[in-house]
């Protein structure tokens, strides 16, 4: 089974990277309100899962700098992912709202289509 999960995860690597969308360039005054809202957002994710590659594409095509952190890499990422949202799983957009509350997004669907109405193109 873990030869399975590596050999999985090498292929979506590549496919990643070999058919990632380009990087959308908004005007200058829409990208600098966009830069700064997605400030308030962070993407928890893995390099190798599939559900995250589809939201990164997703935040390409929209042209947004969100922090990403790989909680499979970092067990501080890991931690704060348990801690704030309740569990380990990925993706999980963290959103953190004027008021100061946060907000924990799981479903790679709800993520995007999240992204596509607050950020529209």
């Amino acid at each position: 089974m873990f030869l399975i999960r590596w050999l999985l995860g090498r292929i979506i690597f590549v496919i990643d990277i070999i058919f990632r969308p380009r990087f959308y360039k908004h005007s200058p005054e829409i990208h600098s309100q966009y830069d700064s809202a997605a400030k308030a957002l962070s993407l928890y994710q893995f390099a190798q899962c599939p559900f995250c590659v589809k939201v990164r594409w997703s935040i390409r095509r929209l042209g947004l700098s969100i922090e990403l952190k790989d909680a499979k890499r970092n067990a501080q990422y890991a931690a704060e992912l348990v801690e704030g949202g309740g569990n380990l799983k990925v993706p999980c957009l963290r959103i953190e709202k004027e008021s100061g509350d946060v907000e924990w997004m799981y479903e790679s669907s709800d993520i995007m289509a999240y992204l596509s109405k607050r950020f529209p193109s």
